[in-house]
């Protein structure tokens, strides 16, 4: 039995999921490389270019993975994405920015969590996710126009048009950043769905089984201390919230 799905996030991304939440998708694509390709339950991967990139532009938080004298390394990190790049922003000093200049392999990740799948047993408890990984060589931004870009993409990633209201950084704090711009030529995109997958004799057990549904909850902005009196929070934030159900 499969049923026609659409999540409210997706955008057009219709495709059916069945009674194991296995992804069945209208579109026919190929993985990036070898090492681009999804390997475990490939029925759930995508390497459509609208997919991988709606994702992206939803989630809030990448976690990059680099290798530093054979010590491995994974940080959080906020980013924006322009066309085919994802720009990533950080302390010119810091370690991770000044490993990733020299342009080592770099493995990125972002992931929406959508639900928790409670099955009748501890083995098939899941999540409904989704996710992209991204391979690929980061490149420090030296080119002035492209940096500031970037870092605009950055800023309105967070809340859009942010950018527009707020001053800009100046020759100080420029320098005192880096600017790094990873291509998205190996993305892929992985999803899962649907309710859990329970072998047919643990259907009879006496216990709940199903889907725990979840979501990113913005709450009522909270003013800075030393705001002046009368400075309304901006359009865009109430937007934001509409979007992710707050009031």
């Amino acid at each position: 039995m499969r049923r026609a799905l659409v999540h409210p996030n997706w955008r057009n991304w219709a495709c059916w999921t069945d009674q194991f939440g296995v992804m069945n998708r209208r579109m026919n694509t190929s993985p990036p490389s070898e090492r681009g390709t999804v390997r475990r339950l490939p029925q759930r991967a995508s390497y459509e270019e609208a997919v991988i990139h709606s994702i992206l532009d939803e989630g809030l938080v990448a976690h990059v993975g680099v290798a530093v004298e054979g010590q491995p390394y994974v940080l959080p990190m906020v980013y924006g994405r322009i066309g085919r790049h994802l720009y990533l922003h950080g302390a010119s000093v810091s370690r991770l920015a000044r490993q990733l200049a020299q342009g080592v392999p770099v493995c990125l990740t972002v992931t929406l969590l959508d639900g928790l799948v409670l099955a009748r047993s501890a083995f098939h408890h899941s999540a409904n996710y989704r996710s992209v990984v991204v391979l690929g060589t980061a490149a420090l931004v030296t080119d002035g126009e492209e940096k500031t870009r970037a870092l605009e993409a950055i800023t309105d990633h967070a809340l859009r048009g942010r950018w527009a209201e707020v001053r800009p950084p100046n020759a100080q704090e420029l320098k005192a950043t880096s600017v790094l711009r990873l291509p998205l030529d190996e993305a892929s995109a992985k999803v899962r769905t649907g309710p859990p997958r329970d072998d047919v004799e643990d259907l009879p057990l006496e216990c709940w089984a199903g889907v725990l549904p979840l979501r990113l909850l913005a709450l009522p902005p909270e003013p800075a201390p030393e705001l002046r009196e009368g400075i309304q929070p901006p359009a865009a934030l109430f937007e934001y919230r509409a979007r992710q159900g707050g009031s």
